[in-house]
């Protein structure tokens, strides 16, 4: 059976329309996925080149844009797996020097696992505090604030990562440092039908503490942000790319 029919069947019986029906399917599917390895999915050339890769993350690899002038960074690809109520399976390749914006995955779990290459996160959860007294307040101020979860490198071989609906990095970013791509499994996946559309962040000017953050010791007032909803970013494109792998069929 090849490797991803296994991972198939373990989200197929583990998922549902409302996410994992416990925390034990869910890691049961994480320890499947932590065997990944690009060859199950038809990337191992991607990722011995990878390996060879002796460019520079900060090279001259970005794109022009429409007027000439703009820098854009390079294209991703997204490699479709399979897709359906439950479940989105899918792979993002990223050259050396692109980055994924800042964006949340609304009442959703994630589980990624980093096939190849060096990956930079920095990632994000809403602070849980009390509504301000007057609604004015929060109208005057469309920033929310947030906790630092993830600020660092990750080098393949990794573990499988787990970013919850509202804990674990729910709102996070990417920069590829080198050629790497990424296996995730949404659950469920957006949907703007049932509210959960993707949206894009940024760091807001704000540098003061919101109030009530007294109220959460655990918080490292240090790690605290506030974060603004944008458009997404002009620069940031997607391209479809062809999947190489065994293709899934359901049963």
């Amino acid at each position: 059976m090849p490797f991803v029919k296994k991972i198939y069947n373990a989200c197929k019986e583990s998922f549902t329309p409302n996410g994992p029906i416990s925390e034990e399917a869910l890691e049961k599917v994480r320890a499947i996925l932590d065997e990944l390895r690009p060859s199950n999915v038809g990337l191992e050339q991607e990722a011995q080149s990878a390996l060879k890769w002796k460019g520079s993350a900060n090279g001259n690899t970005e794109r022009k844009g429409c007027n000439g002038s703009q820098q854009y960074p390079p294209a991703i690809k997204y490699l479709h797996v399979h897709g359906c109520e439950s479940f989105s399976i899918g792979i993002f390749c990223m050259p050396a020097s692109s980055i994924i914006p800042l964006h949340n995955h609304p009442e959703m779990t994630v589980l990624s696992k980093l096939l190849y290459g060096t990956l930079h996160v920095r990632s994000y959860d809403w602070l849980d505090l009390p509504e301000p007294a007057d609604p004015t307040q929060a109208e005057s101020f469309p920033a929310r604030p947030a906790k630092l979860v993830r600020d660092c490198e990750m080098t393949a071989p990794y573990g499988t990562t787990v970013l919850y609906p509202k804990r674990g990095g729910n709102i996070h970013c990417f920069k590829a440092i080198t050629p790497c791509a990424f296996f995730d499994i949404l659950t469920p996946p957006y949907s703007s039908e049932d509210g959960r559309h993707c949206s894009y962040f940024r760091r807001s000017a704000r540098r003061d503490l919101p109030g009530g953050i007294d109220q959460l010791p655990e918080v490292n007032p240090m790690e605290v942000v506030w974060l603004e909803e944008i458009q997404p970013p002009e620069n940031f494109v997607v391209l479809r790319g062809h999947y190489k792998g065994p293709v899934v069929k359901k049963a």
